[in-house]
């Protein structure tokens, strides 16, 4: 018989520096998890990610024991390495801070295929230059 589901927790870690301080000790601990069991493993999984924020999905069974998914990184957090940013545009309509050329976008919307709710990469890439542009980066090509 499957476990039965009492919880899912979603947070965003730097890959391979998950630890007991807030948010990840906090979110596990008020579901009983063990906190440092989650960051043991999280940090083997996204060793060589070093310094990419990830969104993880942690399903909490009613035993307290735990499963959970890592997703790709966020579009904001790609797109700001490739235009080599510390952050975005404050008025992206009126200001660029940036630019990132097509096939970054492209290489970006690969990446990214599995999280995005479509199957078609011309459409991906579509959101991922949406993204861009609201974040004040100019595509080139």
């Amino acid at each position: 018989m499957a476990k039965k589901i009492t919880a899912q927790i979603k947070l965003h870690v730097p890959a391979g520096q998950a630890n007991p301080a807030p948010p990840v000790g906090p979110a596990l601990g008020q579901h009983g998890v063990n906190i440092m069991q989650f960051c043991k493993q999280f940090n083997d999984q996204t060793k060589g990610k070093d310094g990419i924020i990830l969104p993880v999905v942690i399903s909490v069974y009613e035993n307290r024991s735990f499963s959970f998914i890592i997703k790709s990184p966020p579009s904001s957090v790609l797109l700001k390495r490739a235009a080599n940013l510390a952050k975005a545009s404050g008025t992206a309509g009126k200001e660029t801070i940036g630019t990132v050329s097509k096939k970054q976008i492209e290489e970006i919307a690969k990446q990214k295929m599995q999280d995005l709710n479509t199957p078609d990469v011309g459409q991906a890439i579509k959101i991922i230059e949406g993204t861009a542009r609201s974040m004040g980066i100019s595509v080139e090509g």
